[in-house]
């Protein structure tokens, strides 16, 4: 395995957070993460079939579901993520043929310049604080002629979460995600001249609020910043969950509504 310098002592105090909370969900992400999939899944279909001899590099590749799918075209991938963890569990899953492994942060790439002829990246880039940094990263790794495929949350995400948790108390339980004019900025702050962006809205049904942040919590995004790191008491969770009961259906399930975006980058 291909391992670079443990940067944690130079990440901020945030990234380091977010790789421990994405380190200690390694084991559970793969049963909570049909959301994510669903995404990844859109994303892939927007490579091409047929990826022999070209190097992908899967950012945020997590637990390495889609770096195997990657393989299974033909590509060479790397699997760069924050956490290690996540790292050994990909590795697990893949092994070693037509795969390296690296820890790195997409706002900082350990990549030469012009090294991969295509980057795939689903539901990582949420974590950076300033969406043109990993993007302008990804521009640069890139060979001429080469696309970025990525996907991340904006604004309206998780609202219904959002909504019950505001009528429990003033803290912040749910992240914050950026507009989708945010997203046109930082691709033009970071040289992407060239892109398509595709905006779905996906909801996804639940029995309860409390299966909803079970899965939050088994896929590692249950960091907040600037949340309260008190632990939550059960009668805060049945609050939670009676005040959530406003968005049920007429067949009784809840909605978790994501506001979606697919780019691909052109270079």
């Amino acid at each position: 395995m291909e391992h670079a310098i443990l940067m944690h002592e130079s990440w901020p105090q945030d990234k380091t957070a977010i790789a421990e909370a994405f380190g200690k969900a390694a084991n559970t992400y793969d049963s909570h993460a049909a959301f994510q999939r669903m995404v990844g899944e859109r994303l892939l279909n927007q490579l091409p079939e047929d990826l022999s001899n070209k190097t992908v590099l899967d950012l945020g590749c997590g637990t390495g579901y889609f770096s195997e799918k990657l393989r299974q075209r033909g590509a060479l991938v790397i699997c760069c993520d924050l956490s290690q963890q996540m790292l050994n569990k990909a590795e697990e899953r893949c092994g070693s043929a037509g795969m390296r492994y690296q820890l790195g942060d997409a706002e900082a790439l350990p990549f030469p310049t012009a090294s991969v002829d295509y980057v795939f990246s689903s539901l990582a880039l949420q974590w950076c604080q300033d969406l043109s940094r990993p993007l302008r990263e990804m521009r640069r790794v890139v060979k001429p002629a080469g696309q970025v495929y990525f996907s991340t949350l904006l604004e309206g995400s998780l609202e219904e979460l959002k909504c019950a948790w505001r009528q429990i108390d003033a803290y912040q339980h749910v992240n914050d995600f950026i507009s989708t004019n945010q997203v046109k900025i930082a691709l033009a702050q970071s040289g992407c001249q060239s892109h398509h962006l595709d905006l779905p809205t996906m909801k996804v049904w639940y029995d309860t609020a409390f299966s909803l942040m079970r899965d939050l919590k088994g896929i590692g995004a249950n960091h907040v910043s600037g949340r309260s790191h008190g632990l939550t008491s059960r009668r805060t969770l049945l609050e939670v969950e009676r005040a959530y009961q406003t968005f049920k259906n007429h067949q009784g399930l809840l909605p978790a509504t994501y506001q979606v975006c697919l780019g691909v980058i052109h270079l």
